[in-house]
């Protein structure tokens, strides 16, 4: 088994790599990872078996941390098809030695949820266990099955029933400054917060992926209402930001944008993902959230982050 630090030579070796790996997203294209790397020094890894690629590993450091992948909202081993469950074993094992090796005190690791996984892939988790690995953090997201829907609420369907008989229309769109304008006047307003990604960012991503980041919107005469920035991957519809003005919320803009999305748009996609409904790294659940999600036959899935220390090891 041989590591390597990954270098900007090997570009094009990592990024076919992705493409057809088991469980790998456009999220770990160079030049979605890249797009932030100011903030993140990166220490993302490959590993060869016999000069073959089997593995890699997106990674920055930060005070002798080793995250996999702080700038993601996942991260964890990309496997190939090819690559077992012993091998999994020994690359985190030989990840734990080598990081031991760089004086790096523990591993953040944020593992690929198994819904956006091509074919199984959670040998990484079982990898984890047997480094002694703790959960360190745990949320839930609302997802849909596409493929064995369950039924809307009584909420959501009188929702959608008015947003039905008004004059309103769903449709894909280039208007991000203008959704963008809504998104973070609500953050402000509602959660005193701002959007992960700044427009000029989003709008970069949205350049190089436009396949994978799509904008839908309801509109009335024109103005966005509503709207719903879509990571869309082989698997996963994943909704990254929702929002509507205060005139959308009123109209049901949203009930009728998500039942496009869910019964139209990417009706032949294995699961629709609203997100999670979390703060304090899983600790507090915002109920009525959650219950919007759930609202529209959205039922749990895990995204967990663990913590394996290497000093001790």
């Amino acid at each position: 088994m041989r590591i390597e630090k990954y270098n900007t030579e090997y570009k094009s070796v990592w990024d076919d790599f992705v493409s057809f790996s088991r469980n790998g997203t456009f999220l770990f294209y160079r030049d979605y990872m890249e797009y932030h790397s100011g903030r993140f020094h990166d220490y993302s890894l490959m590993f060869f078996d016999k000069n073959k690629l089997i593995a890699l590993l997106p990674a920055n450091i930060s005070e002798q941390v080793f995250y996999s992948h702080q700038g993601l909202t996942y991260g964890g081993l990309i496997l190939s098809e090819d690559t077992k469950t012993p091998q999994a074993i020994e690359i985190l094992d030989t990840v734990v030695k080598y990081l031991q090796e760089n004086k790096i005190s523990k591993i953040i690791y944020k593992p690929i949820p198994h819904i956006y996984h091509r074919y199984p892939s959670e040998d990484d988790l079982y990898a984890l266990f047997r480094n002694k690995a703790t959960l360190l953090s745990r949320t839930i997201s609302s997802t849909v099955d596409l493929s064995a829907k369950l039924g809307y609420s009584e909420l959501r369907k009188r929702q959608l029933k008015k947003a039905e008989k008004q004059n309103l229309i769903v449709c894909e769109s280039d208007s991000l400054p203008e959704f963008w304008a809504v998104l973070e006047e609500n953050l402000k307003e509602n959660h005193q917060a701002v959007a992960t990604h700044s427009l000029d960012e989003i709008a970069y991503l949205r350049n190089q992926f436009p396949d994978n980041i799509r904008l839908f919107c309801t509109l009335k005469e024109n103005r966005i209402l509503a709207g719903c920035l879509i990571f869309e991957t082989a698997t996963v519809a994943h909704s990254q930001y929702i929002s509507a003005s205060e005139e959308g919320k009123e109209a049901g803009a949203l009930d009728l944008l998500f039942d496009h999305l869910i019964n139209k748009v990417f009706v032949k996609k294995k699961y629709f993902d609203f997100g999670t409904s979390n703060e304090d790294s899983g600790h507090f659940l915002n109920e009525g959230l959650i219950s919007q999600k759930e609202g529209f036959g959205a039922r749990g899935i895990i995204y967990d982050t663990y913590q394996i220390n290497i000093t001790l090891q």
